[in-house]
């Protein structure tokens, strides 16, 4: 079964590791990673894979950490969480890894949390619901831009557009359902009122007798859809069938060229909050995070020549906090522990992190740009605009 199948990748050529000696090639630190490679999470879970081999590769071909080399293992889950706690379970007991980057989707990485907090291995998360930072949890951090944040981020721009009266819909796997709850709890905060809430399945191929709801209802004036995977495209595809005559906002959980090449032109015009990746050759050279953005950008397209997206992005940041951790506290995992928590000021894909004992992310609102797509492209919408 491919979704059981080891593999470990020491992330650098033979030539590289003869380079370093016997004595050098025994002195490495097993970093692990279960990521969704294979099936409906694949979208999040291949473009991280493949970032986390690229640079472990780079860091390793450099000499590594400290003089030591990163052996990175891999484990694909396929989107199945048990899956998932059956490979966090090998990561902590056979392989001894010091410390975890992965967890492509909020279900998984709830599967693993409890794992990794008995054993006291600290676990970057690339999943995106709230719920995996909050309440703060030892050991437990994430790269990612939080659902509570995405709901506010469109909610701000709802309210430059004066627009109050809006629909959710929104999907029932983890990430849909806890955004729908976190629009919920913080729309009277932005005098956003939630009229009408309809919801899909991950199977659900058409959404049509959802959304003529949502068309029919009254006062409607825009809609929000809570979800990943292939239901956004899906809901965008049928939004347009109907001519559903509102603003059509979707989550960060889309923001990858995926979605625009599986919803076509039913794309153009909806607006998502993303991190500064998708649009790094539009920022302005004075914007401080371009050149993160830019480099990451072209490694990740020249190395595997596909577009580059938020998911890999993630997965840069994540690793590189750990190897800043590691750099500073060896490879012990409980002062890695302290020293991802200690980050201040690192620059990464997703924006500028600050890390705290009550701040397992770091990110805060400033971090997400508002993103229109036009001619199925990405476009940034104007801080102020409408």
């Amino acid at each position: 079964m491919a979704g059981w199948t080891r593999r470990v990748f020491a992330g650098a050529a033979a030539a590289a590791l003869m380079a370093f000696g016997a004595s050098a090639a025994q002195a490495q630190i097993k970093i692990g990673a279960v990521l969704s490679v294979t099936g409906p999470a694949s979208f999040l879970g291949d473009p991280s894979k493949k970032t986390l081999e690229i640079y472990v590769e780079q860091i390793n071909a450099a000499g590594g950490i400290n003089g030591q080399r990163l052996q990175l293992i891999i484990y694909d889950d396929g989107g199945d969480a048990n899956q998932a706690r059956t490979f966090a379970t090998r990561l902590i007991e056979d392989d001894k890894i010091v410390a975890m980057v992965g967890g492509s989707t909020t279900g998984t990485t709830m599967a693993m949390i409890p794992l990794f907090e008995e054993a006291r291995i600290p676990f970057i998360s690339l999943g995106g619901a709230i719920q995996i930072i909050d309440p703060v949890r030892a050991y437990t951090f994430k790269t990612p831009h939080t659902d509570r944040m995405a709901c506010e981020k469109i909610f701000q721009d709802l309210q430059r557009r004066r627009l109050t009266n809006i629909a959710m819909i929104s999907g029932t796997d983890g990430f849909g359902a806890s955004m729908h709850d976190q629009c919920v709890a913080v729309a009277p905060r932005y005098g956003v009122t939630i009229a009408h809430t309809e919801r899909y399945g991950p199977r659900d191929s058409d959404m049509t007798p959802q959304l003529t709801n949502i068309r029919n209802r009254q006062g409607v004036q825009a809609v929000v859809n809570a979800g990943f995977g292939q239901g956004p495209a899906i809901v965008t595809r049928n939004y347009a069938q109907l001519q559903v005559p509102h603003p059509l906002y979707q989550s960060h959980g889309v923001a990858s060229k995926q979605f625009i090449d599986l919803a076509g032109d039913a794309a153009n015009g909806v607006r998502l909050p993303a991190s500064a990746l998708l649009v790094a050759s539009m920022l302005p050279d004075s914007d401080p995070q371009k050149s993160v953005v830019v480099n990451y950008a072209r490694t990740f397209e020249q190395k595997t020549g596909q577009p580059v997206s938020t998911f890999g992005g993630h997965a840069y940041d994540g690793l590189m906090i750990l190897v800043e951790a590691i750099k500073k506290a060896g490879a012990d995992p409980r002062k890695i522990r302290d020293a991802i928590e200690a980050t201040r000021g690192f620059m990464g894909t997703a924006g500028v992190v600050n890390m705290s004992a009550t701040d397992h992310m770091g990110l805060d609102l400033t971090a997400f740009r508002m993103l229109e797509i036009r001619n199925r492209d990405w476009t940034i919408v104007p801080e102020g605009g409408s």
